[in-house]
């Protein structure tokens, strides 16, 4: 099993520690020590105030110090014990809480690492967690996830997915293929033997029914890799067309400078907004114009790169002056195959619809007022729908958020389909498909994803997680 063989790249009899509080000042810092020599290098360093010993059972906290081999005192701490398998990584954890700063925390961890302990690498207490079976590779990659989720919305995936609900998803398609792995094997292991219709309409129907619960999940893959990555949209148009104002109604602050004077904006501003719960790096940018001003050249230059760049693209259009160079200007996006929305800005002052030849252009096509915020929650709207589709996705789904699990489940998809296409052929062929989809299953779930995956996967976490 895949699982157990990564085991030898990183030895489960090493003790291993880290600090897994984020750097800087606090009350309060964690440093974390696993593995089966967790207690006694804890015993060895700590001072409780009871004068009792560490306590031996499960799930106990104790009050006193950390001091080092000759008696001297290094901090007051709080010592948690969770004994093993009761534990984050299934093995002896020592969770030493100490004060915050690099001070402290240091010199708490190299007491530990003095006492036997190594280093930590990236994720290891997560892998060992995967190793020890207490989570599968979805579940482990959702911690991360968590970690780094910047919406509600990309919270609740991550806590999906951490919950098993992929898994499980995964988990029935792959109880399927082995029942029909099992049957098309008896059918080659007993050619001659008067048994039930192994391989007949009632197989096929079943094997129709995983290929679409595969075929489902892989929908999925562009709403769990928005949740997870988020999008870049930048804002485009010609100068003064109110490029700053929309960025800065989109945020709620008045944070890019708003003037009526052409080319104010010289440079990139970036902030992060959440739209239908994806986390979105909107790019306010330079008016698109021709111009002699060698220092606005440069932001022009700036400004299409990032249009270049960018997820999609918010048009601005001032609807009070619409002309030929708002038209030139939706040609140069037109190019770029990027998707574009169009925001048909200032109806406060012109109010009158976008004529056909721009509703129709693009995406969409959405009347705002960035100054007196009219049509802002329907741009909005409008912005969600165009990055999820018709049909959103509940983040609480089971969603594909990896470009290895989108790749994997397609892989197992078309091994099935393949099967399908040639039910008729011999046992022997159908069941050569059916391992091919369930190896590639179990590369989602862990069971045989190759290592140099796994490695790659791991080394993404912070040192202590």
């Amino acid at each position: 099993m895949r699982r157990q063989q990564t085991a030898t790249r990183k030895s489960l009899e090493d003790t291993i520690a880290a600090i897994s509080t984020p750097p800087g000042e606090g009350g309060i810092g964690i440093v974390r020590i696993s593995g089966p020599s967790a207690m006694p290098i804890a015993a060895a360093l700590f001072r409780p105030a009871s004068g009792n010993g560490v306590a031996k059972g499960r799930g106990r906290v104790q009050y006193g110090h950390v001091v080092t081999a000759q008696g001297a005192i290094v901090d007051e701490v709080l010592l948690h014990i969770m004994r093993a398998p009761h534990s984050y990584t299934r093995e002896d954890v020592v969770e030493i809480n100490c004060h915050g700063g690099a001070g402290p925390l240091n010199a708490v961890l190299d007491q530990v690492l003095t006492g036997g302990a190594r280093l930590a690498e990236p994720g290891e207490f997560t892998q060992r967690a995967f190793l020890n079976g207490r989570i599968d590779l979805v579940q482990a990659e959702a911690v991360i996830d968590t970690i780094r989720a910047r919406t509600q919305a990309s919270l609740r995936a991550a806590a999906s997915a951490a919950s098993g609900t992929l898994s499980r998803d995964i988990g029935l398609i792959k109880t399927v293929l082995v029942d029909a792995l099992a049957r098309v094997e008896a059918a080659v292991d007993f050619p001659d033997e008067d048994l039930p219709d192994l391989v007949g309409p009632a197989l096929r129907d079943t094997l129709d029914g995983a290929l679409a619960g595969m075929q489902a999940l892989l929908d999925t893959a562009e709403a769990g890799r928005l949740y997870r990555e988020g999008a870049g949209m930048a804002i485009a148009g010609r100068p003064n067309v109110g490029k700053s104002s929309l960025f800065n109604a989109l945020l709620r602050d008045s944070r890019a400078i708003v003037s009526a004077v052409p080319g104010t904006t010289r440079d990139r501003i970036e902030e992060l907004i959440t739209l239908a719960g994806i986390p979105i790096r909107i790019t306010d940018t330079a008016g698109l114009r021709d111009t002699h001003d060698a220092v606005e050249r440069i932001g022009v230059k700036i400004a299409r790169d990032a249009v270049r760049n960018a997820d999609f693209v918010l048009l601005v259009v001032d609807a009070a002056a619409a002309g030929p160079e708002d038209e030139a200007l939706a040609a140069e996006l037109e190019a770029l195959e990027r998707p574009v929305w169009v925001a048909w800005n200032k109806i406060d002052l012109a109010p009158t619809a976008p004529p056909p030849g721009w509703a129709g252009r693009f995406a969409g096509c959405t009347p705002v007022s960035a100054i007196m915020g009219d049509g802002l929650n329907d741009l909005e709207e409008a912005l969600g729908r165009l990055l999820l589709g018709s049909a959103a996705i509940a983040p609480e789904h089971g969603l594909i958020s990896r470009a290895h699990q989108r790749d994997s489940l397609h892989r197992a998809a078309t091994a099935v389909t393949r099967l399908l296409d040639n039910f008729n052929a011999s046992p022997e062929f159908l069941a050569a498909d059916l391992r091919e989809a369930l190896d590639a299953l179990g590369e989602i779930t862990g069971e045989t994803t190759p290592e140099d995956i796994l490695a790659t996967i791991f080394s993404s976490f912070c040192i202590g997680k």
